[in-house]
Formats: structure tokens, sequence, C-alpha cells
């Protein structure tokens, strides 16, 4: 009987440990091809969940910056409060292989002078 419990917890803290590596974002569905944009800060930087997020747009289009997970985008300085709401930014990475969807998997932000590089190893 000990036994059987003792394999139901181990199964458990697999399947918790496993959750979030499943929802880890790879590089899989992102162009090779290195991709650079301009546009405004729409959406602070976000760092709750597998990833990092903010948004910023280009003329009248919205675009989605997946960043590094959490903590080493805030490693590299980018916080929330510190890009302020309407800022021109650079930012430079790999765009979304679905052309419909606007989205740039981001290595690093740009602004204002200050490079903040998400993915040092990619650099």
């Amino acid at each position: 009987m000990r036994t059987i419990h003792t394999r139901w917890i181990i199964v458990g803290l697999l399947l918790l440990l496993g959750g979030p590596a499943a929802a880890h974002h790879g590089w899989a569905g992102y162009h090779t091809a290195e991709f650079d944009l301009e546009g405004t800060v729409d959406t602070d930087v976000s760092v709750v969940g597998a990833h990092a997020a903010m948004r910023i747009k280009v003329g009248q289009q919205v675009w989605d910056l997946t960043l590094a997970p959490p903590l080493p985008t805030t490693r590299a300085g980018l916080k929330s409060g510190i890009i302020p709401l309407g800022a021109t930014v650079q930012i430079h990475g790999h765009r979304h292989v679905d052309p419909k969807r606007f989205e740039v998997k981001t290595e690093r932000v740009t602004w204002n002078g200050k490079t903040f590089n998400v993915y040092p190893d990619r650099s």
C-alpha cells in the first residue's frame, strides 16, 4: 500500500514540474531570419506567465512581443514601468511564421539608448 502511495506522490510531482515546461514557447514557430521593428509602447511589460510580454504599435498595427521568461527579462533590467507608454522602442528578434500573427520572439528591446538584452546567449 505504501508503494502505491509513493508512486502517486512521484507522479504528482512530475506533473507539477512538467507544467511550466509544457507551456514554454520554443523557437520553432518563428523564422530563423533576424527581424527588426520600431514602434511605440502600447502595453507595459508583463512578467506573469511562462514568458514576459509587451505590445508595441507600428502605425495602426499592434505587435505582440514575446520576451524571455520573467527572471531573465527582469535580470536584463526590463520591468514594468521602466519604459513609459508611448515611448519609441526598437526591437530585434524573430517574426512568427504565420504572416497573419503580428508577433515577434524578441531578443532585445532598445529604448532611450539603453538595450535590454533578454536573451544574451542569442546575441
